[in-house]
């Protein structure tokens, strides 16, 4: 099973589309801020889009948690948020704060969280990995060190965080 969280009207090709409202394309309605209706290591992937960003913070702990148990050990969640230093992170109204980070995964790893955060009601363990989708303004940009210097120190560099979390 591969499921799409959050999808709205465009659920990815071959997920099965789960939203909180029964758009044309959504094959299962559910809150995601609720236990999730899949059983324990039931799923093979999944894929989550523009969602995240809409869950307050203890809603996202929730959410973390939840994919974790339905994810089969090995499994991969790809995750997409608006990065935090775009102004596409703070221009929806319907964007919860805070806005979503890289040290927003560092949470998601328990020997990390053991050491910095135990304070946490996180059960989850990922592996993570990140990148970026870069703005117009970058993406003819060959040189890495000028991106980078750019994400560092420029708001509207980054566009999109892209992680992939993968259940240990």
């Amino acid at each position: 099973m591969k499921i799409d969280l959050g999808c709205g009207t465009r659920p990815q090709a071959g997920f099965t589309g789960v939203d909180i409202r029964p758009f044309t394309g959504v094959n299962i309605v559910a809150d995601l801020r609720q236990p999730w209706p899949w059983p324990d290591a039931s799923v093979d992937e999944a894929y989550s889009s523009h969602f995240l960003e809409h869950l307050t913070g203890e809603e996202r702990i929730l959410f973390f948690n939840e994919l974790y148990r339905v994810l089969k050990p090995g499994s991969q969640a790809r995750i997409v948020t608006p990065h935090w230093s775009n102004a596409c992170a703070y221009g929806d109204p319907t964007h919860r704060w805070p806005p979503v980070s890289e040290w927003t995964y560092f949470y998601l790893v328990k020997a990390w969280r053991e050491v910095n955060a135990p304070h946490t009601d996180y059960l989850c363990d990922f592996d993570i990995s990140a990148e970026v989708s870069w703005e117009e303004w970058l993406m003819t940009e060959k040189n890495a060190t000028i991106r980078e210097f750019a994400l560092q120190r420029n708001i509207n560099s980054a566009r999109d965080l892209i992680v992939t979390l993968t259940r240990r």
